[in-house]
């Protein structure tokens, strides 16, 4: 084994203070203390925080630290971070390296810039972050890094880590309320795990200095199909090119510095596309360590002369990036509540929580489409490597079968393994998954969890995973109620199991996704199917989802409405970015590129009158590249004319539907004849990389 194989263990969370440091050095009554903090939710005393704070100030220090941030999700979909030094001046010029317990518990950030939805006013600037004790603290770029929450000065969450954690403690209480009924009193506690596969794209640095629609907006606004794409198929699980293997080795090491237990990487299926996936952890924690992982990603691609392209649609004609959500549920003694076992048809708990899930989606569909909407997955979702828009559960053919019989009232006889023979004799007989896996499907059960496929790859899976847990913990709230007074408790499961499968069996769908009979389908069952963004975001304020949030404590009505109006904004100006930065690479470049690819046509055509040779060719071209030209000119006039009266809109549902159905359109319209000049101007007066050469940018050696 290689040194770098054997230092794997070394490394791995050699920059978090995790429990192994905790119980280094922690007295043994804090470290308790802080374990109770974690596993009951208990407040931890200021004397005690002032001894874990000094513990982790010297192990921070021992790792190169020299300041401390409390590191928070504020609701632009990034993180943010304010640095302070370990420094305290004292007497004489000299300086002691401090940190309190009330630094590492509460901080208070300059709220007035973040995003709030109106739920203060700019002038109102004070916010908190509060330490969540939850997930570990890390070390990045020499300083410490404190995981929090970040509320305002009235309490409203100002961030997606507290109504995650809150959702997470939602479906805790209602899922105990289960286990207890069928007698089990060891679990003290249920979780929701989540394992998000994260999709990307790498270009040469190069390549995205000299496109100022990456750099802005992180998509190609133009842009011809090139000879090859990804039609051979021949990049999916290809060999991984040098240049690549390298970065994505230095990212492993990063990230396994961090704690994150990246697993898995391979080429995807467009050329240039990868993906990454870590083991499944805890959802508060994996949904930190996804956001670590994007800020890696971008990181360690610059250290190797690249860029890494986090867009759902960078590229339009390729298939774009997704985040695959897999999430399950189990309990503090390890238990996966979504494991079939042997006999899935006698696994009573089992069914309960399965049927919940399925409840859950067929009643939420609408919020949990909405819970994936952006402006960049919009180019994304349907396409031929995303799910549909519309909502369905997949379950495949023996979970299927089983809920038939459950329907039907007949036995089911649980089908043993079977072993695949491949055909050759010196190839080992495998055991044969009792279905096929289903690609097109947005919800699909795959084994003891569910994989929610539509995400986008930039988005932080805090959204999705806070509805997920909300919806079920609802499911099974309502289930608890019926089956808690029940005389009876196995005939009325049997009963509610029966009832609610019949009630919500129109959200299962074991077909092709992409296919065009599905949509005509799913109309016809009942089934949603909102295509954009402005289309999904009005199911977060519907009176259904209100009620939904404020029962289980997830948001206050006024949390709601601020995040609606939040999501709007980021809709919109959006598409307004991405139209000013079209507009711009227009009027800069693109018509000077075919106006001088037209003189220098009509020069020719000078010269060859002159001498009297006919210049049929370059007079075709001409004409040619004149039309293109034209409509580029009204296209580009008619785009700046809508993006003014977008301007002086003033209600955002109004805004973000005129974005959509306006402004959109514009942009579709003046890329049309901008691809067709990129097609017959020659390459030196083109002024920007092609797709082709972006693409297929990344060589064996960086071009440094």
């Amino acid at each position: 084994m290689s040194d770098r194989l054997t230092s794997i263990p070394e490394i791995y969370g050699s920059k978090v203070f995790n429990d192994e440091q905790m119980k280094k050095r922690l007295p043994k009554d804090v470290y308790k203390a802080l374990k109770k903090t974690v596993d009951e939710g208990m407040h931890l005393q200021m004397d005690l925080a002032n001894v874990l704070a000094h513990a982790m100030k010297e192990w921070a220090i021992e790792n190169g630290a020299t300041h401390f941030t409390h590191w928070f999700q504020p609701m632009t979909g990034v993180t943010a971070e304010k640095h302070d030094g370990f420094i305290s001046p004292e007497a004489g010029g000299k300086v002691l390296m401090t940190f309190s317990g009330k630094e590492l518990v509460k901080g208070e950030p300059d709220a007035s810039s973040f995003p709030s939805g109106g739920l203060r006013a700019t002038f109102e600037a004070r916010g908190y972050t509060a330490w969540d004790p939850t997930s570990y603290a890390f070390i990045k770029d020499d300083t410490l890094c404190i995981p929090t929450a970040f509320c305002s000065y009235s309490g409203e969450a100002l961030d997606k880590k507290t109504p995650l954690l809150r959702s997470m403690q939602a479906l805790d209480k209602q899922a105990i309320r289960i286990l207890k009924l069928f007698g089990n009193t060891d679990a003290k506690r249920v979780i929701t795990t989540v394992g998000p596969e994260q999709e990307y794209f790498l270009i040469d640095q190069d390549m995205y200095e000299k496109r100022p629609d990456l750099i802005y907006t992180g998509r190609t606004l133009f842009g011809g199909k090139p000879p090859k794409g990804q039609e051979m198929e021949d990049h999916y699980f290809g060999t991984i090119k040098p240049r690549v293997s390298a970065y994505m080795k230095e990212l492993d090491e990063e990230l396994w510095k961090l704690g994150i237990p990246a697993k898995t990487k391979h080429n995807e299926v467009a050329p240039g596309q990868h993906e990454l996936a870590p083991v499944f952890d805890t959802t508060n924690i994996a949904t930190d360590h996804n956001q670590l992982t994007m800020e890696m990603m971008k990181t360690v691609a610059g250290r190797h002369h690249m860029v890494c392209l986090l867009h759902e649609k960078p590229f339009a004609g390729v298939n774009g990036s997704g985040k695959h959500n897999n999430w399950s549920i189990s309990t503090d003694t390890g238990k996966n509540l979504l494991e079939p076992g042997a006999t899935p048809s006698q696994n009573a708990q089992f069914l309960l929580f399965l049927t919940a899930v399925i409840k859950a989606v067929d009643d939420y569909q609408e919020l949990l489409r909405m819970s994936v909407a952006s402006a960049g997955n919009d180019h994304r979702l349907g396409a031929n490597e995303a799910p549909p828009a519309i909502m369905s559960v997949f379950l495949g053919d023996e979970l299927t079968d089983v809920l038939k019989s459950i329907l039907d009232g007949t036995d089911y006889h649980d089908k043993e393994k079977k072993l695949m023979s491949i055909g050759a004799t010196v190839l080992p007989h495998i055991p044969m998954d009792t279905t096929d896996r289903n690609r097109t499907s947005p919800f699909a059960f795959t084994g003891n969890k569910f994989e929610f496929r539509s995400l986008g790859s930039s988005a932080s899976i805090a959204g999705c995973n806070i509805i997920l847990n909300t919806i079920v913990a609802e499911a099974l709230s309502e289930f608890a109620e019926k089956l808690e007074g029940a005389a009876d408790f196995d005939s009325a499961l049997t009963s509610l199991i029966h009832d609610e499968i019949d009630a919500h069996k129109r959200i299962l769908f074991n077909g092709n996704g992409y296919g065009a009979e599905w949509p005509v389908e799913a109309e016809k069952r009942g089934l949603s199917n909102l295509r954009s963004t402005v289309d999904a975001l009005p199911a977060f304020v519907a009176d259904k989802s209100v009620k939904l949030f404020t029962k289980h404590g997830v948001y206050s009505e006024t949390e709601i409405t601020a995040r609606y109006e939040i999501l709007l904004e980021n809709y919109y100006k959006t598409i307004h970015i991405e139209a000013l930065t079209m507009a711009e690479m227009v009027k800069k470049n693109v018509v000077y590129s075919a106006v001088e690819y037209q003189s220098r046509l009509a020069e020719e055509i000078g010269k060859k009158k002159a001498l009297g040779v006919t210049s049929n060719t370059e007079e075709k071209l001409l004409k040619e590249a004149a039309g293109y030209t034209d409509k580029m000119s009204d296209s580009l006039q008619k785009l700046e004319a809508d993006i003014a009266k977008a301007e002086g809109l003033t209600d955002a549902m109004e805004t973000a539907r005129f974005y959509h159905d306006t402004v959109l359109a514009d942009m579709n319209e003046l890329r049309e004849p901008v691809d067709a000049l990129e097609a017959v101007i020659p390459s030196e007066l083109w002024p920007y990389p092609t797709y082709g050469e972006m693409l297929f940018s990344i060589r064996e050696e960086a071009t440094v």
